[in-house]
């Protein structure tokens, strides 16, 4: 898992080849007046989906976690909070791992909470089980799938 600042994103493109182009596709656009949906920037590659999202409680939230995609989350309206607890340490598994959404959920209480703020973003890896949208109200947010090991 990395937390920054969308200005500190160079210091995290060598992770992986798609890592630079999903940041630059970041910095690049106004999301508050951008519509909600999803965009290809690589097809199945490198995809970023926009939504206008419920907030949960902690309670509600779940934990979740990825084989194919990382995860770059940018909250763009107002803080979100996210859960985070270590894969290896999930062992409450809510349903079986769906491989056509490549998410599994699980009801684990996560370890610690992480707030984020608007110009931040967080990384989650398949080794982090995370569970977004925690806090009240609505969110306008950003999700960036980047898959695992596409190539530029």
């Amino acid at each position: 898992m990395i937390l920054d600042k969308l200005e500190n994103s160079g210091e995290y493109e060598m992770l992986h080849p798609l890592f630079k182009e999903a940041f630059d596709y970041l910095k690049s656009i106004d999301f508050s007046k951008t519509e909600t949906g999803k965009t290809e920037l690589r097809g199945k590659d490198l995809f970023v989906t926009v939504s206008d999202s419920n907030l949960k409680s902690q309670e509600q939230a779940k934990l979740e976690v990825h084989d194919k995609y990382i995860d770059i989350q940018l909250p763009i309206s107002k803080a979100e909070t996210f859960g985070w607890k270590a894969r290896a340490d999930l062992i409450h598994a809510a349903e079986q791992f769906n491989k056509e959404k490549d998410i599994q959920f699980f009801n684990d209480k996560y370890t610690t909470l992480i707030p984020v703020v608007p110009e931040n973003f967080i990384i989650f890896f398949p080794e982090d089980g995370h569970a977004p949208c925690i806090g009240e109200d609505q969110i306008r947010k950003v999700v960036v799938k980047v898959r695992i090991g596409s190539k530029e």
